[in-house]
């Protein structure tokens, strides 16, 4: 092992070890390799321990954390371990092609900002097609808040950031970590604190780098619906959005969360949040009114019918020159 990598890959997981050793797999192939990849287990897990063990790679090592305290927590572990300048993020489920850190390396090394923090396009695979996230980049001035939240059509994806795809300074990991406890928009909420420290700066590579598995038969948080949880979590970040966002997230995000309760009353709550404290367009009452008349199985094959594609994505073997979209 190098005795300062340019790269920590900091992997929670619990539980899984057939999931946590292709993401290690995937991350000790990458044609940068000069990196340590740190898994943090979420509380013991003999099985998890055993697999990654029998890698036998020096760049890899693990870290039991005493108890469950689930993904947030272990990636703040992970930051307080890394030894690199710089901290790449990889959920245990998901996958990277092998380019992914040279790729951001380079978009970061082309940067004036203090803390560059790096993002990129992904291949969001399920059962039915593949389509990539997010559809657009964000635009010069554009506030972040609306880049990740307002939608130009129904279904999620346009503005997009997700876990696996971010690479940050380590200094900036560790004075912005994780919310503790939250437990869906764990990225989105980290993305928003961290964007408001000086000398950050947000680009993304433009071509995919990231394979999300959206595997429906299987449990991740991301199928989970804690609505009042997260509905506090916004009306007590509501600085952090513009009145725009607020009422696309409000109407999209958080209306999914709800709609499985089928209570007339949340479907109210929430278009009163989003005209009281946001600016609700049309297309954010039309997004509210489809979520709740149509069933979340129907809207998923909608969704990947009108945005994906039915023949499976290849992972490239270079990637195409990334684009600076600070």
């Amino acid at each position: 092992m190098p005795a300062e990598p340019d790269v920590s890959v900091v992997v929670p997981t619990c539980d899984r070890p057939l999931l946590a050793t292709r993401a290690v797999h995937g991350a000790l192939g990458q044609t940068h390799g000069d990196l340590e990849v740190i898994v943090v287990v979420d509380g013991p897990d003999q099985a998890t321990t055993d697999a990654l063990a029998a890698i036998g790679d020096p760049r890899l090592r693990v870290v039991v954390v005493p108890e469950r305290r689930r993904a947030p927590n272990a990636r703040n572990v992970g930051a307080a371990e890394a030894r690199g300048r710089w901290t790449a993020l990889l959920d245990d489920d998901d996958e990277w092609l092998p380019d992914k850190i040279a790729v951001q390396l380079a978009l970061a090394a082309g940067s004036a900002a203090r803390y560059p923090v790096v993002a990129s396009r992904l291949i969001n695979r399920t059962p039915r097609a593949d389509s990539v996230m997010p559809r657009r980049l964000p635009a010069a001035g554009e506030p972040l808040s609306e880049y990740f939240c307002v939608r130009r059509g129904l279904f999620y994806g346009d503005g997009f950031i997700q876990t696996s795809t971010i690479m940050a300074p380590t200094e900036l990991l560790r004075r912005v970590p994780f919310t503790v406890g939250l437990r869906r928009q764990q990225e989105l909420d980290w993305a928003l604190r961290a964007v408001r420290e000086d000398g950050v700066e947000l680009l993304y590579a433009e071509q995919p780098l990231v394979l999300w598995h959206q595997d429906e038969d299987r449990d991740r948080i991301s199928l989970h619906h804690p609505y009042e949880q997260q509905l506090a979590w916004l009306r007590g970040n509501r600085h952090l959005f513009t009145p725009r966002a607020y009422a696309a997230f409000t109407l999209s995000v958080i209306s999914s969360m709800a709609a499985p309760s089928r209570q007339g009353r949340h479907f109210r709550e929430l278009l009163a949040e989003a005209r009281e404290h946001g600016d609700p367009r049309a297309l954010d009452y039309l997004t509210h009114l489809q979520i709740w008349a149509l069933p979340p199985a129907l809207r998923r094959r909608l969704r990947d019918l009108i945005v994906g594609r039915r023949d499976p994505a290849p992972a490239p073997a270079t990637a195409a020159e990334p684009v600076d979209v600070g």
